[in-house]
């Protein structure tokens, strides 16, 4: 009887010691994501400072299931940067040499005419235009499809001020945003940051989850 008892007692101590073991093992592994968390928040100035890419769009240069680092468009803005936005276009970067993700300018993460409730799109900047700006001749020939003029192009003449953007995939993205309307020119409170770093294939889970 009493050793039942003693078996008793250890098998309740070694139980409490196993559950506080993986209490503690659950508090830790929170607490270090959310330092983690808050580590990339400091760091980038943007919250969610990762985005998963989601269509090959930008091929070569970021695959689907990528996870991509974030940071806010002005926190650290590249030479010739536009204005305060802090976002180089390709057009700047070929006379300065800056260059991101295998290409000229910044690529940006935005919301689509300012849309937060779709998903962003991650594209490159490739030029900025001014309100009402005629920028048919400024546009590169293979990305405004068959138009003369830019009375035949959508966005053109500008009908505010921003960025034109484009994927930098030459198959499925041969033409600008602004030209095929996913979006009017991209203003800089769309922008929910600059794209920093890619990781492959990291963000996969994230996709599977939906």
């Amino acid at each position: 009887m009493g050793n039942d008892r003693e078996r008793k007692s250890a098998i309740d101590r070694v139980l409490e010691s196993s559950l506080a073991l993986l209490a503690f093992d659950t508090l830790s592994s929170v607490l270090i994501v959310v330092m983690i968390g808050g580590f990339l928040f400091a760091t980038s100035g943007v919250w969610s400072p990762v985005v998963a890419v989601e269509s090959g769009s930008m091929q070569p240069h970021m695959d689907v299931g990528d996870t991509v680092f974030v940071m806010e468009d002005g926190r650290f803005p590249g030479p010739g940067s536009q204005g305060e936005s802090g976002v180089v276009t390709a057009h700047t970067g070929r006379k300065t040499g800056y260059r991101t993700f295998g290409g000229y300018g910044n690529v940006i993460v935005y919301q689509p005419d300012g849309n937060e409730t779709v998903t962003p799109i991650i594209h490159r900047a490739m030029f900025w235009v001014e309100n009402e700006e005629n920028w048919y001749e400024r546009a590169d020939s293979t990305a405004i499809g068959n138009a003369d003029s830019c009375e035949e192009l959508v966005n053109c003449p500008a009908p505010h001020a921003g960025f034109i953007t484009k994927g930098d995939n030459t198959v499925t993205n041969s033409r600008y945003d602004q030209v095929i309307g996913i979006s009017d020119p991209v203003k800089p409170k769309w922008i929910v940051g600059t794209a920093e770093v890619g990781v492959p294939w990291l963000g996969q889970l994230r996709l599977a989850r939906g």
